[in-house]
């Protein structure tokens, strides 16, 4: 009998290894494991170093009107391993190369009750883990509708994070620090005023969520790849700190219509006890497919100047006319009504901005307002809401076109869609051959507030599915896509490279709308940024917004410093000069590094680094032996200590440093800067006062 039971114990040992899988990261420091419970749930745990990082969690999909779902009475049917390392050039980036090196596990489920085979993939990358679902073709699983997605994320101790409340409409919120058990308590005062939200949870929160354990790990979580498939929020249970997705929902409720074969977006845990390799990590783009455009001639960086922060200080207006409550498009005579004089996107103003965007070396210029229907665009649910096509009086296409062909610049369109975005995609064919045809290379969409049809939400299946039709549909014009408001990032920029910037979070525009903390650019590079890049429009040097309009009495938190490291610190590869030329112009010397500072790089290295206090990069242009680097502060001052031990050891070089005074602040004393310039080797050592919401730029330039 005790014989029989050994022989019982064996087997089920056996049983219990051929249903746990492990995969280890290429360098061995990340271990994966992969387990089916008792009653055929898929499990996952994750540790670094032999460190728990991530507990016992549970995989799956609840289906919509499906008594079984995709949760458990799975078996494993098969196994699949894999190496991969590779290294591909990006259209543009931080770096002329990337590497894309990971170990692989597909495991093959089958359930019991209904034979329908799911897959997870996983790929363990050196600084953390990726995975999705599949749902290969099959008889028993082809239409069906996902009620909730089921993946968990259990936490291996109450973690500092760094969080904006979950919403479905909007991620245009400062970020608060605190413990994940202190969110609930802190979510009802994190969520302000926006023109269009829709919070879900008191304990939700978005992606890319950062967090730093009490023994020193930085945990990130996110989302890559996110195609035809709803956007991945995340719920906490404060009780046993496990996170768990949380889809947006369409009109009806639904979380995802599904045909099989597909698969889900990768679900993201990046790990490190260093912050830089948070910062560094390619392994969301590396997530997501080749490049899908075969000629990418046409997609180039861009630098850029604009009529834009007038009007968002309330200095100058969208609209032409005060005199119209209501207009129609095609019916509505403008030459017939008065002027407002206040219409920023004028012939006279618009070249004053080609003038000094082709002095100073920018490629292009920004109009926004310069087509009709701003009179009323905006909170009632309007659906033909624009054309895209159709001039203010005041604003001549053609004129425009060839005043700034003659001086060697591009202009830049604007399409604010109102969120009616079947009005879009019913314009966008004519939209997008009227820039062709009037040399427009770049579009700046904009999607403020509710979206049309009504009921939809900006980060669900269909509107996801929208922005990535009109990406696609830019691509078949050759335009370069810079989409306000839409769903952030998830490394989709591989695919798309056209796809040159995403607003998608808090940007410079709140600065004006009652300011942003003046640690909030120390966190965005952890969260936001980690899916791509953001046109955060930085470069504002009037940190008093009642010196352009005397009724708005916000301040930009930040010095001057800070709004030139900007250009480094958050990566881009467009990046505009946001603020008006004449307050440029009062500031010429610190100007010159903005003129100067490249948007395309060779390599970026990550000196130092910790969400919500600091962050200092150096990057070299793409080309070129040229350096710059860029440190941003948080809300205490800290004295930043650098090697440039990255220089040539064969050249010398000369430093601009470009740098906080010492009685800056960003409150107080914004506009205190110094500048000074030193001879430079990769020996040199420096060490820099960084203020309150303060910070350097340095230029370093081969002898």
């Amino acid at each position: 009998m005790k014989r029989g039971i050994r022989l019982l114990g064996v087997l089920f040992i056996m049983i219990q290894a051929i249903q746990a899988q492990e995969l280890k990261s290429p360098n061995g420091q990340l271990k994966m494991s992969f387990e089916l419970k008792k009653d055929g749930t898929p499990t996952y745990q994750l540790f670094y170093k032999n460190k728990l990082v991530i507990k016992t969690s549970k995989l799956g999909l609840e289906l919509k009107d499906d008594k079984t779902s995709l949760l458990n009475n799975f078996s494993l049917s098969d196994t699949k391993t894999a190496a991969f390392d590779e290294t591909w050039k990006p259209v543009w980036g931080e770096e002329a190369q990337i590497r894309n090196h990971y170990n692989e596990l597909a495991v093959t489920l089958t359930q019991k009750e209904t034979e329908r085979i799911m897959v997870v993939r996983f790929r363990m990358f050196n600084e953390g883990l990726g995975f999705r679902y599949e749902f290969p073709a099959q008889e028993n699983l082809v239409y069906f509708i996902i009620k909730e997605e089921r993946t968990q994320f259990a936490m291996a101790g109450d973690h500092t994070a760094f969080w904006i409340p979950g919403d479905y409409d909007t991620q245009e919120y400062d970020y608060t620090e605190s413990k994940l058990s202190e969110i609930r308590s802190f979510s009802e005062g994190a969520v302000t005023e926006n023109l269009s939200q829709t919070s879900f949870s008191p304990t939700g929160v978005q992606t890319s969520l950062i967090m730093k354990t009490n023994d020193g790990l930085y945990l990130n979580l996110h989302e890559a790849a996110l195609i035809n498939y709803s956007c991945m929020h995340l719920n906490l249970d404060d009780k046993n700190m496990v996170f768990e997705s949380w889809l947006t929902p369409d009109a009806n409720g639904d979380k995802g219509y599904m045909q099989a074969p597909a698969n889900s977006p990768w679900r993201t845990i990046m790990v490190s006890d260093d912050a830089r390799d948070i910062l560094a990590s390619k392994m969301t783009l590396n997530l997501n497919e080749p490049c899908a455009i075969e000629d990418t001639s046409w997609i180039k960086p861009v630098k850029y100047i604009g009529v834009w922060w007038e009007m968002i200080t309330g200095k100058g207006s969208w609209q032409y006319t005060d005199d119209l409550p209501a207009v129609q498009l095609g019916v509505t005579d403008y030459t017939k009504v008065t002027p407002n004089k206040t219409h920023s996107a004028n012939n006279t103003k618009v070249k004053r901005y080609i003038d000094f965007a082709s002095k100073h070396g920018f490629d292009a210029v920004l109009v926004e307002g310069w087509n009709v229907g701003w009179e009323d665009w905006y909170g009632h649910s309007k659906d033909y809401v624009f054309d895209f096509v159709t001039p203010y009086p005041d604003f001549d296409v053609e004129e425009i076109h060839a005043y700034a062909k003659s001086k060697g610049v591009d202009m830049m369109m604007h399409h604010e869609t109102s969120a009616s975005v079947r009005n879009y995609e019913r314009h966008m064919d004519a939209a997008y051959q009227f820039m062709n045809d009037h040399g427009y290379k770049s579009v700046k969409s904009g999607y403020v507030g509710d979206i049309l049809p009504r009921g939809e939400n900006h980060y669900n299946q269909w509107i996801v599915n929208h922005y990535q039709y009109a990406i696609e549909k830019a691509a078949d014009y050759k335009i370069m896509v810079n989409a306000h408001e839409a769903v952030r990032p998830t490394g989709i920029a591989r695919t798309y490279p056209n796809l040159i910037g995403n607003e998608s979070a808090r940007g410079t525009e709140y600065q004006s709308f009652g300011g942003s903390k003046p640690n909030h650019v120390t966190v965005l590079p952890f969260t936001r940024l980690i899916g791509g890049p953001m046109d955060y429009t930085p470069g504002i040097f009037e940190m008093d917004i009642s010196k352009l309009n005397p009724e708005n009495h916000s301040h930009v938190n930040s010095t001057i410093a800070n709004q030139l490291a900007l250009y480094v610190t958050m990566y881009s590869p467009l990046q505009m000069a946001a603020d008006l030329p004449e307050h440029y112009e009062q500031f010429m010397d610190a100007f010159q590094f903005i003129k100067d500072v490249a948007i395309d790089w060779d390599q970026s290295i990550y000196l130092e680094a910790e969400p919500g206090h600091y962050i200092t990069v150096a990057r070299k242009e793409k080309g070129s032996s040229n350096w710059f680097v860029g440190n941003v502060n948080g809300n205490d001052a800290r004295t930043s200590k650098i090697s440039l031990d990255f220089l040539d050891k064969d050249k010398k070089y000369e430093a601009t440093i470009y740098a906080d005074a010492r009685d800056a602040h960003y409150k107080t004393n914004p506009q205190a800067y110094v500048i000074s310039k030193k001879k430079v080797t990769h020996k040199t050592k420096l060490s820099q006062l960084s203020v309150p919401g303060g910070g350097y730029a340095i230029s370093i330039k081969a002898l």
